[in-house]
């Protein structure tokens, strides 16, 4: 099935700015949220489709990409697994909070029931759990062109949350222990009627975990974790380009009470290369060429990703002409085959001339016709002042 353009998905205008964006958005995730569509797959399918708009367009260099290539041009745009909910709500969960929990009372739970977590427990809603799962982590990574091109490993290092050594975790005192929290006698959740309806929320008093430290330790505050630094090395595949996420399982923080550690996801950005400029899997380079080259041809040495080439210029060459070399471009991320290189062609004109050099040009000048420059004969006839009268 064809993919729909991510405005119309939005109903937004290619003009419309970030918080026109975000508004669009979280009115198609209100109204095609799995929580009020049970059993409505077109409702699921509208939810994801709103939420991979949402992604991309929120994004300045997606959003670019996305302008100027379309769906082509969202090849690697969320790493080497496509678009992923699950990625997109540990990205952005805290941003629509007040989305995804105006349904699951806090707790996430119908992303639970999506991506492997908990199912759902009677009347629909997510199971208590008491050991929540950790923050996921961003982190921006610089690389060069040629690391991007070949691939590379990096090591990098970050602060992530992690058990407390001097508490064990438990966030307590040494000597004291947690109790059943008084507010929600340990269920981790409180409810209250509104008219009609029971609301059921998260226990704002121990967060959901339905225990309450007596004596907090000073080390952490009781929050069992705390702040440590963490290197971690990161395979960076050959073909990457800037925005490429890559994740990393289990090296995001630690999550309390012994909860299961977040993800860490690696934003790439690739420095910019002094000769090539890349477009996808393809790269450009902008070759300078003499005068007398491009009027009689002959043969030019280029750099390539693999080493110098001979690059042979018919004689009549004008500037800005472009030469495809195939298969010079980059590796595709995906294993998609590698992309070509196009030579672009600028005729320089020579500078600080001495006499010598001026005569020759003059009387070379002498011995050409309208008929040597064709382009420059069709502009002389179709600026005629007659024309214009």
């Amino acid at each position: 099935m064809e993919k729909r353009d991510y405005y119309e998905v939005l109903g937004v205008s290619k003009s419309a700015s970030l918080d026109e964006i975000k508004k669009a958005y979280r009115k198609l995730a209100l109204k095609f949220h799995p929580d009020r569509n049970s059993d409505n797959k077109d409702a699921e399918q509208s939810f994801k489709e709103a939420a991979e708009a949402y992604e991309v367009l929120s994004d300045p260099e997606k959003r670019k990409k996305y302008d100027q290539f379309g769906h082509s041009g969202m090849k690697g745009a969320f790493g080497g697994h496509g678009f992923d909910m699950s990625d997109f709500y540990q990205a952005h969960g805290s941003e629509f909070g007040d989305v995804f929990d105006f349904f699951t009372g806090g707790s996430g739970s119908i992303f639970d029931a999506f991506f492997g977590g908990h199912g759902p427990g009677p009347g629909g809603r997510s199971q208590h759990r008491s050991a929540r799962r950790g923050e996921s982590l961003q982190f921006e990574l610089g690389i060069t062109f040629e690391e991007a091109v070949s691939g590379t490993r990096k090591e990098i290092e970050f602060r992530r949350l992690d058990t407390c050594s001097e508490c064990g975790g438990t966030g307590a005192a040494k000597g004291y222990s947690k109790r059943k929290c008084p507010q929600c006698a340990g269920r981790g959740q409180v409810s209250s009627s509104q008219g009609f309806f029971s609301v059921t929320t998260t226990c704002p008093r121990c967060k959901g975990s339905g225990q309450v430290v007596e004596r907090p330790c000073k080390a952490c505050n009781g929050n069992g974790l705390v702040e440590k630094p963490h290197k971690v090395k990161v395979r960076i595949p050959a073909g990457v380009d800037t925005g490429v996420r890559l994740k990393s399982e289990g090296e995001g923080s630690m999550g309390p009470d012994g909860g299961l550690r977040g993800d860490l996801y690696v934003r790439i950005r690739v420095q910019p290369h002094h000769l090539f400029e890349r477009t996808g899997d393809d790269i450009i380079l902008k070759a300078p060429i003499d005068i007398s080259t491009a009027a009689l041809g002959g043969e030019i040495e280029i750099p390539t990703l693999e080493g110098k080439v001979s690059l042979k210029i018919p004689s009549g060459t004008q500037s800005g002409k472009i030469f495809r070399l195939k298969g010079k471009g980059i590796r595709n991320l995906h294993g998609y085959g590698v992309g070509d290189m196009f030579v672009k062609v600028l005729v320089e004109t020579p500078v600080r001339m001495n006499s010598k050099q001026r005569k020759l040009v003059e009387e070379i000048k002498e011995n050409f016709s309208l008929s040597n420059f064709p382009d420059k004969s069709a502009f002389i006839k179709s600026s005629e002042i007659n024309k214009w009268k």
